[in-house]
């Protein structure tokens, strides 16, 4: 089995080899065919095809000569305001090599910038838009100035659906000369929530162990809360059994080795599957919220999830 990183092996190279986002990349494909593409802003979640993108556009726009015309930076490594003016004036600043007259600068999780540096890139797109384009990605658009999101033709994108994750996985099926079965491909779908990348890691970590990738080998490797383990915890907590539903939380966090903001975004899901009113689960909702940031903010995660339990229990016997 290839040494090699999926993620790098099987990245697309051309436009038709992209999954998901349809309309993005038909709109993409007819500005780079014209090779005069605006500065783009690509947001959305991570996984999703961003960066992929990029890398596409600018190997269709230059060949053999896409190395000399690119430049790849990550705002997140390099923030400040002296990246903006020194890495990108000096690159900006000179021809590109063949036909087309601009270079381009991918400016990768843009929104962590700080909003100096973001103002400084802003004077820089104005100054060299003759000689260099830029595409920033970023997960929230929000983050980015208006006077930068006013100069780029803003793309958004979505979290992949499970049709182009299996699309994308069979594809690796069929070259690495695998075999796959199909609930194994809905619990890589759902461990990786939409992201394309964090499908093929959990892929080639299950490929390593055995050319047979199954539901349980991948569940191994996810290792995330499952639903039948958490609806287990929370039905004894609503049937009022507040010992055994705290012993079979304690025994699947260490056991499993989950995380208490893994075990929150489980049981969040696992709420509306219960068998309680509508405003009972919204309740339960609400308090779920309001102990995962408590955890985020430094608590003890099995206490904050004890808390829990509790709620649950008294929403079983009708008091929450």
């Amino acid at each position: 089995m290839s040494s090699e990183i999926w993620t790098e092996k099987y990245r697309p190279s051309h436009f038709s080899e992209l999954v998901g986002q349809v309309e993005i990349v038909k709109r993409i494909e007819s500005l780079t065919a014209s090779q005069n593409i605006p500065h783009l802003l690509f947001a959305g979640p991570a996984g999703t095809g961003k960066s992929t993108l990029a890398l596409i556009i600018v190997k269709k726009l230059y060949g053999l000569d896409w190395h000399e015309n690119y430049l790849e930076l990550n705002a997140s490594d390099e923030r400040g305001i002296q990246i903006v003016r020194e890495k990108v004036k000096n690159f900006a600043r000179t021809k590109s090599i063949g036909n087309v007259p601009f270079k381009v600068i991918f400016l990768d999780e843009a929104d962590a910038l700080t909003p100096e540096a973001q103002q400084a890139l802003r004077r820089t797109m104005e100054n060299y838009s003759s000689t260099c384009r830029f595409i920033l990605s970023c997960n929230y658009s929000s983050k980015i100035i208006d006077p930068i999101q006013s100069r780029c033709a803003i793309f958004r994108f979505k979290l992949l659906e499970k049709k182009d994750i299996e699309k994308y996985i069979m594809r690796i099926v069929e070259k690495e000369k695998l075999s796959i079965t199909p609930d194994a491909i809905e619990i890589l779908y759902e461990g990786s929530e939409g992201d394309c990348r964090r499908a093929t890691n959990l892929m080639q970590a299950t490929a390593s162990v055995s050319p047979v990738i199954s539901a349980e080998l991948v569940s191994t490797i996810i290792s995330t809360a499952k639903p039948r383990d958490i609806r287990i915890v929370l039905d004894y907590a609503l049937a009022g059994d507040f010992e055994n539903a705290r012993e079979k939380l304690l025994d699947m966090m260490l056991r499993e080795s989950i995380s208490g903001q893994d075990v929150i975004k489980a049981v969040q899901k696992e709420i509306w599957n219960l068998p309680v009113e509508p405003i009972i689960k919204v309740k339960l909702t609400e308090k779920t919220g309001e102990v995962e940031f408590r955890i985020v903010e430094g608590s003890d995660p099995f206490i904050q999830l004890q808390s829990l339990l509790a709620s649950f229990v008294l929403a079983g016997l009708g008091k929450e």
